[in-house]
């Protein structure tokens, strides 16, 4: 795997194994897809530290992760519709922002998905919402093949889709240990639960 990559920074975090859809319309993001597809390559997505996703080229946190397209289609509003898929954390180690092109990076590769771990008993509920919430995403989270017995799975996937700011999702991607991101994650939905049971019993 190539230590450069194109930088596609953006408003959301996505870990390795997850899927998500872009729309492309920026010549230069139609510049770096093509030049994927040709060349068979993935490109970074970071979360932004500061900037918009649009215009000038935006400061992205330092760690994100490879994405290889895996799908892509010419959508009814005329702009280019791509589906990538999460691949490997990177840490980017020297940026450069060429005027009117993408982001290119220096990259060093951080730990990849450790082998398949068993979930703690305790720590089952979040397995069974993770269930639950996938179940009525449908799209491409819908689609993809199920690992609920499998605690980095478990970890990542709920880190994207669980309703928390981008920055505490930024955090978890950036923990190696899957069982340290599954109970930082447990935690904050048991704050969450105790907040809005709070909130319930002042209202009366």
């Amino acid at each position: 795997m190539s230590d450069e990559l194109h930088l596609f920074p953006l408003q959301t975090v996505l870990f390795p194994g997850g899927r998500m859809t872009l729309r492309i319309f920026e010549r230069r993001y139609l510049d770096l897809v093509s030049h994927c597809l040709r060349n068979d390559r993935d490109f970074g997505v970071c979360l932004i530290q500061d900037g918009h996703e649009t215009g000038e080229a935006a400061r992205p946190h330092n760690v994100g992760t490879s994405v290889r397209i895996i799908d892509w289609d010419q959508r009814r509003d005329g702009l280019l519709g791509i589906t990538v898929a999460g691949q490997q954390r990177f840490e980017i180690v020297e940026r450069e922002a060429p005027q009117g092109q993408a982001q290119r990076a220096r990259v060093r590769w951080l730990a990849g998905p450790p082998p398949a771990a068993p979930l703690a008993a305790e720590l089952q509920p979040l397995a069974d919402l993770l269930a639950r919430i996938l179940d009525q995403l449908g799209g491409v989270y819908g689609s993809m093949p199920r690992r609920l017995d499998d605690a980095d799975w478990v970890s990542a996937r709920l880190s994207e889709l669980l309703p928390i700011p981008t920055e505490a999702k930024q955090l978890l991607l950036e923990i190696d240990a899957p069982a340290e991101r599954l109970e930082l994650l447990r935690q904050a939905l048991a704050t969450a639960s105790g907040s809005v049971h709070d909130d319930d019993g002042d209202g009366g």
